[in-house]
């Protein structure tokens, strides 16, 4: 005796699909296979042509027919009518992807006209390097993260032109004052400076390096030496050119624990906070601050401080993230969101 609130059809093949009451050939399509959904643009019931918004019936054949068509995709519409939740998220997934890629096309017109006005000797690597420091100071990801940002909105282009007026237009440094007086004191997160043991040092906002990160040193204006990533590329634009990099080396100690942002996107459900969080938390991870977000697109960005006990946890930990349910990505932020 089949439940009253699940039919059961077929494929032309005899192939059974058990379904929520109420679907339609368009939740069919996506419990068959992703692309078939996303190329679905007809649908026969029995052998005779049926609207997509047509509700199954237990022992219904139910054939798809697809489109070959390069702009092939789903339709907004079909969101009012689908029953299950894999077609709901499929559908969101792929208009989230195509808002992101007109976003991106937007945010790049803007960021090379700026180029253009501002630095048009610059080469496309230099303006990738410059964009990727801006990204972390603004705490995005990467350049891309930022360009897309861009053209969602989400960060104006006056934010962006002063930080890249800054950057190829520096201040000028004067040498008198790099190195202040200071107390002796012990070195910042068991770094050492190479043929120093009195140096003020402190680890860089811009890409938070972590105990078994590559490092290097810069000197900085009357703040001592400012430890980054080696691959930073605060450091590799700005500070090579001036002669101001300095070897440093963690010192070896055992650290008790590190504190680092990761930031969490995925589409927004039921539990998801709460999945998320045990996740970590069943790494070992210690959460000590959080915040969520939540756009009109379903969209959830969740940033967390967590503490860890060791270098290897973090990549395990962003691992598992990635596994779960609704999540896209999960990464490490270069700076804290909330400074």
């Amino acid at each position: 005796d089949l439940h009253r609130d699940e039919v059961f059809v077929l494929t032309p093949r005899g192939d059974v699909k058990g379904l929520p009451e109420g679907s339609t050939p368009v939740d069919f399509a996506y419990a068959v296979h992703t692309e078939v959904g996303h190329h679905c643009a007809g649908a026969r019931i029995n052998g005779r042509l049926v609207p997509l918004a047509t509700k199954l019936q237990s022992g219904d054949i139910i054939e798809v027919i697809t489109s070959k068509a390069m702009d092939a995709g789903p339709s907004r519409d079909w969101l009012k009518f689908v029953q299950t939740g894999r077609a709901k998220s499929k559908i969101k997934q792929w208009f989230l992807r195509e808002r992101r890629d007109q976003a991106a096309i937007e945010g790049r017109d803007q960021i090379n006209a700026l180029f253009a006005r501002e630095a048009p000797e610059l080469t496309s690597v230099e303006r990738e390097d410059i964009l990727d420091v801006i990204a972390g100071e603004l705490g995005h990801r990467d350049g891309e993260s930022l360009v897309i940002a861009l053209g969602e909105g989400h960060v104006s282009l006056d934010s962006i032109h002063a930080r890249m007026t800054r950057i190829i237009h520096p201040e000028p440094v004067f040498d008198d004052k790099l190195f202040a007086p200071r107390q002796r004191r012990q070195p910042a997160a068991n770094v050492v400076v190479e043929g120093q043991d009195d140096m003020l040092v402190h680890l860089a906002r811009c890409c938070s390096p972590v105990p078994g990160d590559d490092i290097v040193g810069y000197v900085t204006v009357g703040r001592g030496v400012s430890v980054h990533r080696s691959d930073c590329t605060n450091v590799a634009s700005l500070a090579d050119r001036r002669g101001r990099t300095v070897e440093v080396a963690w010192s070896g100690e055992v650290v008790d624990a590190f504190v680092v942002w990761i930031q969490v996107e995925a589409l927004d459900r039921t539990k998801l906070l709460r999945d998320v969080t045990a996740m970590v938390t069943d790494t070992g991870a210690n959460i000590t601050a959080s915040s969520t977000i939540t756009g009109d697109d379903r969209v959830a960005i969740l940033r967390f401080e967590v503490e860890l006990s060791d270098p290897g946890q973090l990549g395990r930990l962003l691992s598992d993230l990635r596994g779960v349910d609704g999540v896209y990505t999960a990464f490490r932020l270069a700076n804290d969101p909330s400074s």
